[in-house]
């Protein structure tokens, strides 16, 4: 059995990862969070011990370290606002711990570069959670289109609309310093997915970048990806308002719909299992998913010229 931090214990994140460790019959011992609104804890550990500052949780950590307590924490588990994510790996190495982050692992690519000289440095190692390369249709699809030997690009439309309320544009996700903006916090596991599938990204051209929208054109080796992502709940699809749902998830391979809105349950815990066995994605894994959003971040947007998502033709941008 092993021992379990973990950081940003009251984000929407964290129960899937505390879910994760339990159900891997592992141990979280230590939690942290500036906010005490963690009673969710008592749903899977009540007896790990819970701080509200920094200075005491690294404390903690450190003297069970040091004093090889039966305690001492063997992964650091990462649920932090995107922007600490950098700083949070890097207390986790230098703490003896392996991490394991949730996505967006960093920002910036270069922030990469760094992890990779502390994981280095610390013998110690950096794990990932890309949910969606073991969704068991992501799976097939990657199998699928390996096996093709036509050389033609799949024609793809990739859409993802999660409504959010008008708190997510006042908190530290509504930030683009602190999140990376919706593309970077709601769509770097779609990139990441989109990667997997298709091979290296060859173009990235951005036709819509509001608060909470974001649409574009994404050319990899095996595919021409329009996309685009929302957090308005005025996007969602009237059949999907009328039966009360908030998400809409839809990817289209050349005019086939694949069916991923299911499965999504168990995929941290399928995470958990791949990274206890010594299996996982670590930080290079993360590189073109990390480079595609800052790209979009940064981007000129060039409007709706060429092929675009069919689905910007019904909402107002």
């Amino acid at each position: 059995m092993k021992n379990f931090a973990l950081v940003g214990a009251a984000g929407y994140i964290a129960p899937r990862h505390m879910r994760a460790i339990k159900e891997t019959k592992n141990k979280l011992v230590a939690a942290l969070d500036p906010s005490d609104s963690v009673g969710i804890i008592d749903s899977f550990s009540p007896d790990a011990k819970f701080f509200t500052e920094y200075e005491r949780f690294d404390r903690h950590i450190d003297k069970l370290r040091r004093s090889n307590h039966e305690h001492k924490v063997d992964y650091i588990s990462i649920c932090s606002p995107n922007y600490l994510h950098d700083s949070h790996v890097r207390f986790a190495l230098r703490s003896d711990c392996d991490a394991i982050c949730e996505k967006p692992l960093v920002l910036n690519p270069w922030n990469i570069d760094g992890l990779l000289d502390v994981e280095r440095d610390s013998g110690r190692k950096v794990n990932t959670i890309l949910q969606l390369r073991l969704h068991p249709e992501i799976i097939a699809l990657h199998e699928k289109v390996k096996k093709d030997t036509s050389n033609k690009k799949c024609e793809v439309d990739l859409t993802y609309i999660t409504s959010r309320g008008s708190w997510y544009m006042q908190s530290w996700k509504g930030d683009v310093k602190k999140s990376g903006g919706i593309a970077t916090n709601i769509g770097v596991h779609f990139y990441d997915m989109l990667h997997y599938l298709f091979g290296a990204l060859q173009e990235n051209v951005v036709h819509c970048h509001a608060d909470n929208k974001s649409a574009g054109y994404l050319e990899y080796e095996n595919a021409r990806v329009r996309w685009f992502l929302s957090c308005d709940f005025d996007d969602i699809p009237t059949p999907i308002k009328k039966a009360a749902q908030r998400t809409f998830r839809s990817i289209v391979v050349d005019g086939k719909e694949i069916e991923f809105s299911e499965g999504f349950a168990d995929l941290h815990t399928r995470s958990y299992q791949e990274i206890l066995v010594g299996g996982g994605f670590g930080l290079e894994e993360n590189r073109v998913a990390i480079e595609t959003v800052a790209d979009i971040r940064t981007a000129e947007v060039r409007g709706l010229v060429g092929d675009y998502h069919p689905f910007l033709k019904k909402v107002s941008i």
